[in-house]
């Protein structure tokens, strides 16, 4: 967003419960604009007027346009009864007519004085700043733009009491306990395997479900799959049945899409389906890769379960407190039983023992996790088992 002259600004003011229809007869103003012509003040009457200060030159301004403009024509052909007015900050009539002709509202006739006016009256100060005369509406402080991007249509008539109601409904599903409710809804009953199959939700419940939220741009994404593949794949090997992963995929694009899916051995939500941004929405991510884990009740066990793949893998499985508290004490007893430090033969330097998340042995060349016996000088690290097998013939270990 921008103030008026393209730098950031806080918004101030209020509303303050006036009518603006009143304020626009007290400037001697009798009629407004659509793209057709002039309307008369009159067809506002029993509709929840939203007034949008805009400006052509606001790059801010133009992107959210296009979003409003699709909020707008699907809540009016839903018979909704919404009117948005431009108040525009333009600088001049040209700049003004180019950003109001891809508009389908209609708009304060432009005069420089009178939206001025307009602009104290209403204490905005910063653009675009969209909100709603309703005796209940989100005054100028509240960020209504951003309820519109996480909510879409869904948030008309923009009061603060339909705020709270969508943010009940995020609580309910996150902490509800019914898969259903979360991932699908009355238009789409399923998720796609990455062959394109639609596998229906009802179909997960009881199941512990990984939502991954990931982009195929992002190298940290690409770094993490390959670690969530391991985890994913042995998982099917020992516990077939009781996990799956589900893609909530923050690409740029359904061709991106596709490709990250067609890398991945597990679910995806549907690109196009708005179920991906409200997922986002529900569970707070700021940042990817992500991933909360769902467990077999419904219920959210916890959304730092990269944390969990990227430290125990697979052993992490099934994502709990308990059991990421039996795995640290089975590592510390092992750990316990293992000797600080030791030489080996075939390297010169002292070696100490060292929890890593991941390493491969110098000796055996296989991947290795957790304790190790590694050099401070050199990149040489050889697993517990190895280390002791090679010394108990010499006796060296210390």
């Amino acid at each position: 967003m921008a103030g008026p002259d393209n730098q950031p600004s806080k918004l101030v003011g209020s509303i303050e419960n006036r009518d603006f229809l009143t304020v626009l007869a007290s400037k001697g103003v009798d009629f407004l604009l659509s793209g057709e012509g002039k309307v008369p003040l009159s067809s506002c009457d029993g509709k929840i007027i939203c007034l949008l200060f805009s400006a052509n030159w606001c790059r801010p301004c133009k992107t959210f346009a296009p979003q409003l403009v699709q909020l707008y024509n699907s809540l009016r052909a839903e018979g909704k009864k919404l009117e948005i007015v431009l108040v525009s900050f333009d600088r001049d009539e040209d700049g003004f007519k180019e950003h109001f002709k891809c508009m389908p509202w209609l708009a304060v006739p432009f005069d420089l004085e009178l939206h001025g006016q307009l602009r104290d009256v209403y204490g905005v100060d910063r653009i675009p700043s969209f909100f709603s005369l309703a005796s209940d509406g989100i005054s100028i402080e509240e960020d209504l733009i951003g309820l519109i991007e996480d909510y879409g249509a869904e948030a008309f008539p923009f009061t603060r009491k339909r705020r709270e109601e969508l943010r009940a409904i995020d609580d309910a599903k996150r902490q509800g306990g019914k898969l259903q409710q979360l991932l699908a809804h009355q238009g789409r009953n399923y998720v796609l395997s990455r062959d394109d199959r639609e596998i229906l939700v009802s179909e997960l419940v009881g199941k512990t479900i990984g939502l991954y939220f990931g982009a195929h741009w992002c190298p940290p994404s690409r770094t993490f799959t390959a670690q969530l593949i391991e985890a994913y794949n042995e998982l099917m090997s020992i516990r077939d049945g009781c996990f799956e992963i589900i893609l909530v995929s923050t690409d740029r694009d359904l061709k991106e899409f596709s490709i990250n899916l067609s890398n991945m051995p597990w679910l995806a939500i549907p690109y196009e389906d708005r179920t991906r941004q409200d997922l986002c929405r529900i569970f707070n991510i700021k940042g990817i890769p992500a991933l909360v884990i769902i467990g077999e009740d419904g219920k959210t066990i916890t959304t730092d379960g990269k944390s969990m793949i990227s430290l125990y893998g697979a052993k992490a499985f099934p994502f709990t407190e308990r059991r990421i508290a039996e795995i640290e004490a089975g590592l510390k007893i092992e750990g316990d039983a293992l000797p600080r430090q030791l030489k080996d033969v075939k390297h010169q330097h002292e070696l100490k023992l060292d929890m890593a998340k991941a390493y491969v042995c110098d000796y055996c060349k296989r991947q290795g996790r957790f304790w190790a016996f590694s050099c401070d000088a050199c990149d040489y690290d050889l697993h517990p088992s190895c280390a002791q097998e090679t010394f108990a013939a010499c006796g060296d270990i210390i």
